[in-house]
């Protein structure tokens, strides 16, 4: 059983808990974080999803994503979610989500992480990832236009490439 912290419509945390799974209660959101890994060459490491797991099996998505438990912060769920998926160990906790998209259900905390990373070196969790690449921004769109995939706005994957080096919506 997964505990999640609830939060108000601003972010601020309650002292109430839910476990996942069970409905939202009017005015109840949580926090779900994303990790994207550029290496020098501009491309994102991507994943695809087991062909068994609930929720977009089989399909690619960002490199890493998932749910806060009860008692993470933003960094710490980015960090435990990395070592989970991929084994990857990251120090995250001076550092600031590059954006937030607010959706129906919560808050989304997406950190742009600039690291060059071994795909050899990587332990992959059996029960959620396949397989990992390191992928350009035309062979992530390809795979959005052919459907494999997680349907992600093509002009939110150019806007997380557009970003990967600095906060803000303007150019260096």
């Amino acid at each position: 059983m997964e505990l999640w912290d609830v939060y108000n419509r601003d972010r601020t945390k309650s002292d109430k808990t839910m476990v996942r799974g069970d409905k939202f209660e009017s005015g109840a959101y949580h926090l779900v974080v994303h990790a994207c890994i550029f290496n020098s060459k501009g491309e994102m490491l991507i994943q695809q999803r087991q062909p068994f797991k609930s929720g977009w099996s089989n399909m690619w998505d960002i490199t890493v994503g998932g749910s806060a438990i009860a008692g993470d912060t933003s960094q710490t769920a980015i960090e435990r979610e990395v070592y989970e998926e991929i084994g990857l160990k990251l120090d995250l906790q001076n550092v600031r989500p590059h954006l937030t998209v607010n959706f129906d259900e919560g808050f989304d905390d997406i950190y742009l992480i600039e690291k060059e990373v071994d795909l050899n070196e990587l332990k992959l969790q059996y029960e959620e990832v396949q397989q990992v690449k390191w992928a350009s921004i035309d062979e992530i769109y390809q795979k959005l236009d052919e459907g494999v995939f997680i349907p992600y706005y093509k002009s939110l994957i150019k806007l997380l490439f557009d970003m990967r080096k600095q906060y803000g919506c303007y150019p260096l």
